[in-house]
């Protein structure tokens, strides 16, 4: 076969199946815990073997998205338990995991008018009510991360209520809005003035910068930024194939 009729070759049955199940976890047509079509319906509905849905359902298993139970059926995967290269945890549990104390200092907590850049983000009008926290969190009394957040009130309506410094912002979110995508952008970059003076730090200093933006059911569930001293704080993770 040539390398022309190869990039036109259709894409394996089983593809089909994996990838239909696969956006529909991501967008929120099914969520964590739903059961998802049986076998014999995907079977029925591709017209394929029962092997090849299998191999789809197998496949999404080893990935982490589904959990597999025999004789029961194929279920959406706890997504934020999921180990991967870049897991969405818990500030407050990396830390509590070194053995040492985690503080968070909160700075700021609002209702604010969503700008033409975030409404788009969240997919809301310009002008629409987010909530927004700004929190600096310290270990062992030492600050390893400014965290400045927006939050969708449609789905975190309690979120101005919180005590934040019993439970973190990521572990509410986790609990009342289960992710399903996460997307992320990492760089080095000189901190604000306002994140420098919170972080007791220069303005020279470099920082890593991670922001990221989180989905549950289709909808946008928060934006932030999280901003680490680069002296201070190390980005780690894993991946199994």
């Amino acid at each position: 076969m040539t390398r022309t009729a190869a990039l036109a070759a259709p894409a394996p049955q089983y593809l089909k199946v994996k990838n239909h199940l696969r956006e529909g976890i991501a967008a929120g047509r099914w969520v964590a815990g739903d059961l998802l079509p049986s076998e014999a319906e995907l079977v029925a509905q591709f017209e394929v073997s029962r092997m090849t849905v299998n191999r789809a359902l197998r496949e999404l298993s080893q990935e982490g998205l589904v959990e597999r139970l025999q004789g029961v059926g194929s279920f959406v995967a706890q997504l934020h338990r999921i180990s991967s290269t870049l897991t969405v945890r818990d500030l407050h549990e990396e830390i509590a995991a070194r053995g040492h104390r985690h503080e968070a200092r909160l700075q700021l907590l609002e209702t604010v008018k969503a700008t033409p850049e975030q409404a788009a983000d969240f997919q809301l009008k310009p002008g629409a009510p987010l909530f927004h926290s700004v929190i600096v969190h310290l270990e062992n009394g030492k600050a390893i991360q400014c965290e400045d957040r927006l939050v969708n009130p449609a789905c975190a309506p309690d979120y101005l209520g919180l005590d934040f410094t019993q439970t973190t912002p990521t572990h509410y979110l986790l609990e009342v809005a289960p992710l399903s995508e996460a997307r992320y952008t990492i760089e080095s970059l000189l901190p604000s003035e306002q994140e420098a003076k919170l972080l007791g730090i220069s303005k020279r200093e470099p920082c890593l910068v991670v922001k990221r933006r989180t989905f549950s059911r289709g909808r946008t569930v928060t934006t932030v930024r999280l901003t680490h001293p680069g002296s201070l704080y190390l980005l780690e993770g894993s991946f199994q194939a």
